[in-house]
């Protein structure tokens, strides 16, 4: 009798969005990334370009986040991954898909740490990574 086959470990880099649906056991996360998130053998990985956006977003208005988010995320199983000065000259190499200043510093950080983000945003899958949904 053979064991059922087990996954590689594989970095996964969280989207604001999907960060907001792990934590907040919201829905909305496609069935491959929920199969994933739950793969105890993957290393979840939570930028600190979410923490940023989200307390942008918050301050403008524009999003609705209990005020635990960061504590939260801290408290969370998920590597925390600070932006660091290669992520943010990275971001100067990536192609003009989009403007979004968020989603290209997760981008430049996904190439530099070798991970796979994890989003269902389409424009995030314009770029050369792994992208998982």
């Amino acid at each position: 009798m053979t064991s059922p086959k087990r996954s590689a470990c594989v970095e996964l880099l969280l989207d604001t969005h999907i960060v907001l649906a792990w934590l907040l056991g919201e829905d909305g996360l496609g069935s491959r990334a929920e199969q994933q998130l739950e793969d105890p053998s993957d290393q979840l990985i939570v930028s600190a370009v979410v923490v940023w956006e989200v307390a942008i977003k918050r301050a403008l208005g524009k999003l609705e986040v209990p005020m635990t988010f960061v504590a939260d995320v801290i408290e969370s199983d998920a590597e925390k991954l600070p932006v660091s000065l290669e992520h943010a000259a990275g971001v100067e190499r990536l192609p003009h898909h989009h403007r979004d200043p968020f989603d290209r510093l997760l981008v430049s950080q996904a190439l530099t740490e070798r991970a796979t983000i994890v989003s269902g945003n389409a424009a995030i899958a314009d770029y050369d990574v792994p992208v998982l949904w």
